[in-house]
């Protein structure tokens, strides 16, 4: 299992996503690897995802095992395209040990997190 980060499993793939609509939120679900190796499927899921839901979007970073600075600014990208374009976006599930760039960069602080789903969708039914 050299070369793998801690929890991975080997033959795994390296990032899964999937993404189901509440109300009018997509809500993608984001499980393994936020690095260079995975950036391009992770910015064309996420591209595919914005055009199809546009009132909204909920990442949900639980399932995240590493997270580095270019998936960072993925993600800061869409939260600052959905700001411009008046909608929603939150972040859920960030966990420092596995998305530390957040808080190394500060944005941690600035980014829309919440601690839960139910949370999110609350704090986005709100704004």
């Amino acid at each position: 299992m050299s070369g793998n980060l801690p929890g991975d499993v080997e033959g795994a793939p390296a990032l899964s996503l999937t993404a189901r609509t509440v109300g009018d939120i997509a809500v993608v679900e984001i499980h393994g690897i936020l690095d260079a190796t995975t950036r391009e499927q992770f910015a064309a899921f996420l591209a595919d995802t914005a055009a199809r839901h546009r009132e909204g979007m909920i990442l949900d970073l639980g399932g995240v095992s590493f997270m580095d600075s270019r998936a960072l600014g993925l993600i800061v990208h869409y939260w600052q395209a959905s700001t411009g374009a008046g909608t929603r976006f939150a972040l859920v599930g960030v966990q420092y040990s596995r998305s530390k760039v957040m808080w190394v960069t500060g944005l941690a602080g600035r980014l829309p997190l919440y601690d839960s789903l139910d949370d999110a969708l609350a704090g986005l039914r709100e704004s």
